[in-house]
This record gives structure tokens, sequence and C-alpha cells, in this order.
């Protein structure tokens, strides 16, 4: 979306050992920059924010899975942990232990908190918001959501082709490529559930640009979901959002093969027979 370029910078305040962390997440995020990229940039500092980076599209995530994906030393990798944990940047939860596996301690699992993601945002909120604030009072609320609308043409306009190079059964995960791509760490899920509740996939989007923004102006997460029933060809629903305080924006995808069943379903249903007369005064 158009609105992650306004060029305008507003500095998240973090102090001690994450606010380099957070300035390289933050860098790596506002300039569509992989996190690779940065890693070359400021040795601790850069592992740090490549951590809080794969929390934030992975999370929850052990410890383990991080010093793998990484090829760190666990120790190097708990250092860092420990590091983003006293800065607020994540958060510890306990995972689920199966019955089969007996007693002992949860195994820890990371995720990304408020004040974590906030280093990910491009910081153009104040200004963003203001605009649309004057917007609504000078033209109306309709005038805001057809400025969202404008936006995310520009955005369904970019993946159509994506789209429709993708197989039938991987559009959801091609749309997920090409969101990750601008920076929403976006995946794709089974929709949980057995087959006949749940009926098509979830589209999950970890981190989200004007997540403040939408928070005072849904039009925007209206708009973008619209956009996604066009590009997937199928019907859609939001689920949740980060704009109202959930952890990720997950959106359900129904399956293409139960809309064909509906459609099919509703066009064998029989209707109710007109009687018709003719001049002749014959019924038909």
């Amino acid at each position: 979306m158009d609105l992650r370029h306004t060029d305008v910078v507003k500095y998240v305040g973090m102090t001690g050992a994450v606010s380099g962390a957070a300035s390289t997440v933050g860098a790596a995020a506002g300039s569509g920059m992989p996190a690779s990229a940065h890693t070359q940039i400021g040795g601790e500092s850069s592992t740090r924010a490549r951590i809080a980076r794969l929390i934030l599209e992975n999370g929850p995530v052990s410890a383990a899975a991080l010093s793998t994906r990484l090829g760190l030393t666990p120790a190097a990798v708990r250092r860092h942990l420990d590091s983003l944990l006293a800065g607020g940047m994540i958060e510890v939860r306990s995972a689920r232990r199966p019955a089969s596996r007996g007693r002992g301690r949860p195994a820890k699992l990371f995720v990304i908190t408020d004040a974590g993601r906030s280093a990910f945002e491009h910081a153009y909120d104040d200004l963003a918001t203001g605009a649309l604030r004057f917007l609504a009072e000078v033209a109306g609320p309709g005038a805001v959501a057809e400025f969202a609308r404008r936006q995310v043409d520009e955005l369904e306009r970019r993946y159509r082709p994506v789209m429709a190079s993708a197989e039938p059964g991987a559009k959801v995960q091609a749309l997920a490529e090409a969101l990750s791509a601008d920076g929403y760490a976006a995946s794709a899920i089974g929709a949980p559930g057995s087959p006949a509740t749940a009926g098509g996939e979830q589209l999950c989007q970890h981190h989200c640009p004007v997540a403040h923004v939408a928070a005072e102006f849904p039009q925007l997460c209206e708009a973008e979901t619209e956009a996604f029933g066009r590009l997937l060809g199928t019907p859609v629903q939001r689920l949740a959002t980060i704009a109202h305080g959930d952890g990720i924006c997950t959106t359900h995808v129904t399956a293409p093969s139960l809309v064909q069943t509906r459609t099919t379903t509703a066009s064998t249903t029989t209707t109710p027979h007109t009687a018709t007369t003719d001049p002749g005064g014959i019924s038909a």
C-alpha cells in the first residue's frame, strides 16, 4: 500500500541492548529489504534483529528452532532472547505438552509483543491518521472508503499476474508469498477443524504496516479483504486483525470446491411452478 512510502519516520523509543535491534529491524521492514541484507551491519544487534524477525514471522517458536534456523549455538540464541525479553520485544508462552509425553517442564515458546511489532513499523502513523481524519471531515466517510479502495487497487494490480499463474490449489500460498514480499510476513495454513466444518484455508498476516491507522479507519482492512476475495476468486472472511488487538490478521478463505457444491445444490433445487393461461383458456 502506498501509505508505506511517505518518507516520514517516527522513532520508537527503546533503550539498552535492544535499541540496536529495534532500529535494525525497523530498517529491514521499512526498506523492504530482507533481514539478511542487514545482518552484515551491526553484528550483535543485527543478529538480534534477525531473531526478532523470525519470531514475528514464525512465532510461537522455540529457542531450539531458532538455533537450527540461524545456525547459532543454543547459548548464543538464549543470550539474544534474554535481551529481547528484557526490552519487552518478546514474551514467553508455555507449549502444551501432549499427554503421551508424561510429566516434565513445558517447552518455552517465544512470541512477539506489541512493542516488538512496533519496531517493524514504518512510523508514519500520525501523519497518515491525520490526513485521513482531514479527508473524513472535509469529504465524509465515503471518501475514506474510496481512498482505501484506490490504495488496494494498486496492490491488486501487481498481484493479479502472480495469482493467475498459480496452481488452483496453491493460490492462497501464492498470495501469502506476495504479501510477505511486501513486508506483511504472511503464511497460509489449513483452517482448523474437520474438512466439513473448516472448508478452506486461513491466510495469516503476522505484520501490518498500517495497523495503527486501520485501528481508527477500518475501511483499510475492509478494502484489503475485498481485494483478497477478488484475487482468490472465492468468498473470504476476516476473522481477526492486528488493528483490533489480535496477534495476527487472519482471513478465512472458503474452499472453491465448497462454493461449487453450494452453487450446484442451489441450481438443482426445484422452484415453484407458476401456472399460466394461454389465450385459449388452457392452463400451462
